[in-house]
């Protein structure tokens, strides 16, 4: 028992070793333009991937983190929009099967242009079908915070950043500080 014991506790720190922070690539980086491809199969590999999403996410303190912000460009998807922040959800070839008719503009944020925050028009409720991290198909309800978080993600799967929606004069001011920053 306690050899079995012994080993759970190894595979545990093994597991807290191999977790990884990942380098979340920033605007206009043309990376993040690419069309993700969706996951053909739901295994280690991608619950490794997504795993290294959650903590990065986390780090950075956003609520959500598309693949192909990390440079992975699969179509899966982390978020945890809860006020604890222990409520997280791997979305693995996510697609929306139901959108309201009713609209809401809400400030948005993006780990890949930090610092910016604009108004952008998004579906009040969305009906999201995807797998989660053990391939299991399921539906999720979202509304409010969530239901923005998993459209602002799927738009990073289709290789759009929030920024597309502004005008173009904000569009360019915005790439302009972000190529200043990167050079600094």
């Amino acid at each position: 028992m306690r050899c079995l014991i012994k080993m759970a506790k190894i595979a545990t720190v093994y597991k807290i070793l191999t977790m990884a922070i990942l380098n979340i690539l920033q605007y206009p980086d043309p990376r993040l333009h690419k069309v993700a491809q969706p996951v053909a199969e739901v295994d280690e590999r991608i619950r490794s991937i997504a795993s290294d999403m959650l903590e990065t996410m986390y780090d950075a303190q956003g609520v959500g983190l598309a693949a192909t912000q990390v440079d992975v460009h699969e179509r899966l998807l982390v978020m945890d929009t809860s006020e604890e922040r222990d409520q997280p959800l791997v979305l693995i070839n996510p697609e929306l099967v139901w959108v309201s008719t009713e609209k809401k503009v809400g400030d948005e944020g993006c780990l890949s242009v930090p610092g910016i925050y604009d108004g952008v028009e998004r579906h009040a409720r969305v009906h999201v079908k995807a797998q989660d991290e053990h391939g299991t198909w399921r539906v999720i309800e979202a509304e409010g915070l969530q239901a923005v978080c998993v459209q602002h993600e799927m738009d990073h799967l289709m290789g759009k950043v929030f920024v597309e929606y502004l005008s173009p004069l904000k569009r360019n001011r915005i790439k302009t500080k972000m190529l200043k920053l990167q050079k600094a």
